[in-house]
């Protein structure tokens, strides 16, 4: 389970097939096999820790060929910049929504342009995750949650703050670029419970 805050930003460093290694600014101590970090959203298991650069850790985890159908992992070459956070553990603050790793499937920049201090960036989703994104709701974007602005049909904008943008690859998004969706969790219980009423009635 995540929060959709990250907490550091890993660089893909080596790929092979499905296989992935990334260094990250996690100290090699701090971590364990079999543990759970959300890659850009994705929650995967890593498999390989070894020393990295800078004090880090270099993680590999094996991806499977349905997350990368689903997801933007299947494009990801050597130097991609990657928004990480590791799971949440029983008693830390919940900063954002409840995420879960479970990429939904992938959104598109539209467009982005200044608002403020602040960047609005206009995102088109699949026609089939519209119902469940709301104004005002909760969204993860390649791992990070943000509050939904205006909706309008299958196109929806967010507002990225400073400080998100310098910590986070949403610096470095553009028109065209694809990101990993997850839709509230929430959000998709209703519409469950609203479509079993509708056969029930």
């Amino acid at each position: 389970m995540f929060t959709g805050i990250v907490s550091g930003l890993g660089t893909l460093v080596a790929r092979k097939g499905g296989s992935f290694t990334i260094q990250t600014p996690y100290k090699r101590k701090s971590l364990d096999l079999g543990a759970s970090i959300a890659f850009d959203g994705c929650c995967l298991t890593l498999t390989r820790i070894e020393k990295g650069k800078s004090g880090g850790a270099a993680v590999t985890v094996d991806v499977s060929n349905e997350t990368m159908s689903h997801t933007t992992m299947g494009t990801w070459e050597p130097g991609r910049m990657i928004n990480l956070e590791r799971a949440l553990a029983l008693g830390e603050e919940l900063g954002g929504h409840i995420v879960t790793g479970h990429v939904d499937g992938v959104a598109k920049v539209v467009s982005r342009f200044p608002d403020g201090d602040s960047m609005r960036i206009l995102l088109e989703v699949p026609g089939e995750f519209a119902k469940f994104v709301a104004s005002k709701g909760s969204i993860a974007l390649n791992g990070v949650s943000l509050t939904v602005n205006e909706v309008e049909g299958a196109r929806f904008d967010v507002n990225i703050i400073p400080f998100t943008l310098k910590h986070t690859s949403w610096g470095d998004r553009q028109p065209g670029d694809l990101v990993n969706l997850e839709v509230d969790l929430l959000a998709r219980y209703v519409a469950r419970l609203a479509q079993a009423e509708g056969l029930q009635s």
